[in-house]
């Protein structure tokens, strides 16, 4: 196996199969575009198989992904794909930079879930573009860019409902999207879905059960994470 990329929280490796690639989640934990670090010994182990029974889930849901399968405690087999440098954000609850930006109190449920775009580039700290920004820049095209919309918005509405059954409140999350290498003109779900990406608080304590534990200093994140898994792969049929 060769390396060929190491981000924040995950590695890529090449694997012995065209088009298939070996994706390892470390223990890595950043937060504030990596002004703040940390390792948590387990989170790599917890953030797969959270991410394994979701895209598995969201597989039977009629979501494609670059998920092919799992490989061991810390890695599972994707798909290459080239990664459409935006990042598509839902929000169901006003929460984080949301609040930051616009003085909105933390918890207040919109009517209808908010999509934002985010240029994916630490350099310029993933600023918010729009769709026009993506033709502009040449990041995706105006029907991709419905696209990425569409199926944020489904991904949005079955994840809603899969984590109310599990007990927690999606509050908002990040996705990424990419080009897969057999086939360019086909765009799945990529990178990772956990509680590193998105927010999730339980329904009856409002405990944060995500990586805010470990942006605002609350202790607890591998308690959290063990928790979200217990709850998600008690749900999903593997």
């Amino acid at each position: 196996m060769q390396a060929l990329y190491e981000g924040k929280a995950k590695k890529l490796f090449s694997t012995d199969k065209k088009n298939v690639l070996r994706m390892e989640f470390k223990d890595d934990a950043t937060a504030f575009n990596a002004e703040k670090k940390d390792v948590f010994t387990g989170k790599g182990l917890l953030n797969k198989e959270i991410t394994s029974c979701i895209y598995q889930m969201l597989e039977k849901e009629g979501i494609k992904t670059h998920f092919i399968q799992d490989d061991d405690e810390l890695n599972i087999l994707v798909k290459k794909v080239d990664i459409i440098p935006i990042e598509v954000i839902a929000r169901n609850l006003a929460a984080g930079s949301f609040c930051r930006r616009v003085g909105v109190k933390e918890g207040l449920r919109f009517r209808k879930a908010i999509i934002e775009f985010s240029y994916k580039n630490d350099d310029y700290g993933d600023p918010m573009i729009n769709e026009d920004y993506a033709r502009e820049m040449n990041l995706a095209t105006a029907k991709e860019c419905a696209y990425l919309k569409e199926m944020t918005q489904k991904v949005n509405e079955i994840q809603k409902k899969f984590f109310l059954d599990c007990g927690m409140d999606l509050i908002d999350f990040k996705l990424e999207f990419g080009r897969l290498a057999e086939n360019p003109k086909e765009i799945v779900l990529a990178d990772e879905f956990s509680p590193d990406t998105c927010r999730l608080w339980d329904i009856k304590t409002g405990t944060k059960m995500d990586k805010d534990r470990f942006r605002h200093n609350l202790g607890g994140l591998l308690e959290a994470y063990r928790e979200v898994l217990n709850r998600v792969s008690a749900k999903v049929s593997i």
